[in-house]
């Protein structure tokens, strides 16, 4: 696929609705045909941060395989975004990833569009749809250990930063761990740099389960 960025921009003005959502409908089709093989759907920016980096990590050309990554805008939009895909027309396999919170949003917009009923984690897993505990930077956080966190902020400059920002009265009688989840997402950006990072500054063997299986898959 030679274009995933307008692909992405046409099916989220598309998914939208307004008055542009028609010409973005044909935009996307036409887009769609160019190679698209599968559509991976993720929350927000800095997950799709993480999951390239993970491609890239594991020399994966995603626009050469025909997959495109993209960002919702939030979990709730999960079955707009599915009806659009059936309705594409075409052989696309669509996956997934979300939040544990987020969890029966996917759960329900799977059913909506005629994935099964009563589906479980187990049976959404095999479908391609990959849950995180608690979200993906607790997973990331978890699997890199505090410390090797603060090692990649450190490469990244913002090392005296994140120190001031534990500092302040709010953070003092939080973990660590929470503020370094705090910290990521205090600055526009800043969530989905990390993403990247963390990533990139993974062991093989320490990638989060639901990011290994969905890229697995």
């Amino acid at each position: 696929m030679r274009e995933p960025g307008r692909f992405r921009a046409a099916v989220t003005i598309w998914a939208a609705g307004g008055t542009n959502s028609a010409a973005a409908a044909t935009t996307a089709r036409e887009l769609a045909d160019d190679g698209l093989a599968m559509v991976v759907l993720v929350e927000g920016v800095s997950d799709r941060s993480a999951v390239e980096a993970l491609a890239a990590r594991r020399d994966r050309d995603l626009a050469g395989e025909g997959i495109c990554v993209v960002s919702m805008g939030g979990a709730t939009s999960v079955g707009r975004f599915l009806r659009i895909f059936a309705a594409l027309g075409l052989d696309i396999d669509v996956r997934g990833l979300c939040d544990e919170a987020e969890e029966g949003y996917f759960r329900r917009g799977l059913e909506q569009t005629g994935y099964g009923t009563g589906l479980t984690r187990s049976t959404m897993e095999a479908l391609g749809f990959h849950v995180c505990v608690a979200d993906l930077e607790e997973e990331l956080i978890r699997a890199l250990g505090t410390e090797g966190v603060e090692r990649v902020i450190e490469a990244e400059h913002d090392l005296a930063r994140f120190r001031v920002f534990q500092n302040q009265p709010a953070q003092r009688g939080r973990t660590v761990e929470r503020q370094l989840r705090r910290f990521m997402g205090t600055t526009s950006g800043r969530k989905a740099r990390y993403a990247y990072a963390l990533v990139d500054a993974l062991e093989p063997d320490q990638v989060p389960r639901p990011l290994d299986r969905l890229l697995a898959g």
